[in-house]
């Protein structure tokens, strides 16, 4: 969940809202993939903190190319919990693990001399090739060094970072045998692993065009429930980069019944905006399900995100109906703390039409949305791009006094959200209004002794006129 409040003046300036990938959770998680697996495993609280401890980057495959640059107290940054870790059948060369009332039990089936290891809350048993490698850096460690134990190594923090850097420059026989210990057996288990997945990974990176196929044609079954995994969802993304058109197609096909459930799911919609970035428009036929759900999705923290990939990547007989059907929702979502970031976009991106619709709107509202936290973006963004007339007459609205005599631009200084959208009157404003601005603003910096402080205190240049 999000949360919001008032909060600081935010600073100036208005951003599009791609939440960070590793931004927020949801509590809960899909089911295990595997057909051997059935009974419900707790979640293990380290798995979070062991993975970044791990040293692998960004939480997921492919990082958002924005970050927000609004308050730091608009959103909370992070949820951290624990992910159940995926259960591997005993037999397969791999992991079995059992519920030990509030803790996990980690075996590992490679034979019958284990280590045991007891941290503060799971108790973990490994192979002693497994414990060896752990504890003896003196050895120089080679692939063939560990073949047998390959599903093992993956699971494990620091056999997965091993086998990752050295599929990057095995050689051909190397990647298969890995490939042969983990297809099709275990490659459900270690997709969902908080330390497996990175191997799947490198595979789809490094290995054979048959390779990727393969593991394709695993994966594809499950996409649905994959997509929305913490992990998994890493590995359906490298997969989109990586496997042939048609495989491309068929995962959208194998998506297109459970996709509005995706783009509203935390690691889910990442999967579907990577379908939209990689695959050919006309092939993408879920777009469908969007037409009706535009307010909806625009309003959804991570739907206005799906959205804005649309209106990037997608053609205009695609988009059309998504964006007239936008534009009747457009003051509403000025207003929303979501939906203001795809109206932005509209405007920093849009067709010359689309844009002159959403000013339109604003034309007789800029006082009223200037003083809203998230309207107040929009009019910052109108100012930056309506062309040289329009931004002339939202100038001159704001210039122009009440009825009531009350001058807009005293109001304006004086608020915590329309200072900002002043701010930017000021300096986009052709010499002759920003003459008629300034000779507006500079009487009432008298009355405004009181609000100095602050607004020093926000690098505000209306301060700096003082």
């Amino acid at each position: 969940m999000f949360y919001d409040y008032a909060g600081p003046p935010r600073p100036p300036g208005s951003q599009f809202y791609y939440p960070s990938q590793h931004t927020l959770y949801h509590a809960g998680h899909s089911p295990l993939l595997s057909p051997h697996i059935t009974v419900h495993v707790p979640p293990i609280v380290g798995d979070h903190k062991r993975e970044l401890q791990a040293g692998y980057g960004s939480i997921r495959s492919s990082p958002s190319p924005h970050q927000y640059a609004g308050s730091p107290h608009l959103y909370a940054t992070h949820i951290e919990y624990g992910a159940p870790h995926p259960g591997i059948h005993p037999g397969t060369s791999g992991a079995v693990y059992a519920s030990l009332g509030p803790h996990a039990m980690h075996f590992y089936n490679h034979g019958t001399q284990f280590t045991r290891r007891r941290d503060s809350d799971t108790i973990a048993l490994r192979s002693p090739i497994l414990e060896e490698f752990r504890t003896n850096r003196s050895r120089k460690w080679e692939l063939c060094d560990i073949y047998g134990q390959i599903v093992e190594f993956s699971g494990d923090q620091h056999g997965s970072r091993f086998i990752q850097q050295k599929i990057e420059t095995a050689s051909s026989e190397e990647k298969q045998m890995i490939f042969d210990e983990i297809v099709p057996d275990n490659t459900l288990q270690l997709v969902q692993d908080v330390f497996g997945n990175y191997v799947i990974q490198k595979l789809f990176e490094h290995g054979t065009q048959v390779h990727k196929t393969m593991l394709a044609s695993a994966i594809e079954p499950h996409i649905a429930q994959l997509s929305v995994q913490m992990y998994a969802c890493r590995v359906v993304q490298k997969a989109i980069e990586y496997i042939l058109p048609e495989q491309q197609i068929a995962i959208v096909k194998e998506l297109e019944p459970h996709v509005l459930k995706c783009v509203k799911d935390a690691n889910g919609n990442h999967v579907v905006q990577k379908l939209i970035e990689r695959v050919p428009a006309d092939r993408l036929s879920f777009i469908s399900a969007f037409k009706g759900s535009v307010f909806e999705l625009s309003t959804h923290p991570y739907g206005c995100r799906v959205l804005q990939r649309c209106f990037e990547h997608l053609g205009e007989e695609q988009t059309r109906p998504l964006m007239d059907e936008l534009h009747k929702y457009i003051i509403n979502l000025m207003q929303d703390q979501f939906g203001n970031y795809v109206v932005q976009y509209v405007l920093e991106y849009g067709k010359q039409h689309d844009r002159a619709l959403v000013i339109a709107k604003l034309r007789g509202q800029m006082l009223h949305m200037s003083r809203h936290k998230f309207a107040s973006n929009v009019c910052e963004k109108a100012l930056l791009t309506a062309d040289v007339e329009s931004r002339r007459a939202l100038i001159q609205e704001m210039m122009t006094s009440k009825q009531d005599g009350v001058s807009p631009v005293a109001t304006m200084m004086k608020d915590q959200y329309a200072n900002y959208v002043l701010q930017r009157a000021v300096s986009v404003a052709d010499q002759e209004q920003k003459r008629e601005l300034t000779s507006r603003i500079k009487p009432q910096l008298v009355s405004m002794r009181r609000y100095l402080v602050p607004i020093a205190n926000t690098c505000s240049p209306v301060s700096a006129h003082a």
